[in-house]
């Protein structure tokens, strides 16, 4: 039985969130810059969007929320 795959978006920012916690545990969000993020986020399992829709407001985001949950802010 396979785990369930959620569909990701670029405004799926909470969820992304969690998976780049589970896909990458040993990286550190102010580590990563936002060309690398946006890489990141691509090659999650599930990841649907158009990679050209995504916006540095929306990468400032995601990064945020992955910075306040890596910290347990």
């Amino acid at each position: 039985m396979s785990a369930y795959i959620p569909e990701l978006y670029w405004d799926s920012t909470y969820a992304i969130c969690l998976a780049l916690m589970e896909q990458h545990p040993d990286l550190n969000p102010e580590d990563v810059g936002l060309l690398e993020l946006a890489q990141l986020v691509e090659q999650l399992p599930g990841f649907q969007d158009d990679p050209a829709m995504v916006t540095e407001r929306i990468l400032l985001d995601i990064q945020t929320v992955w910075y306040e949950e890596a910290t347990n802010l």
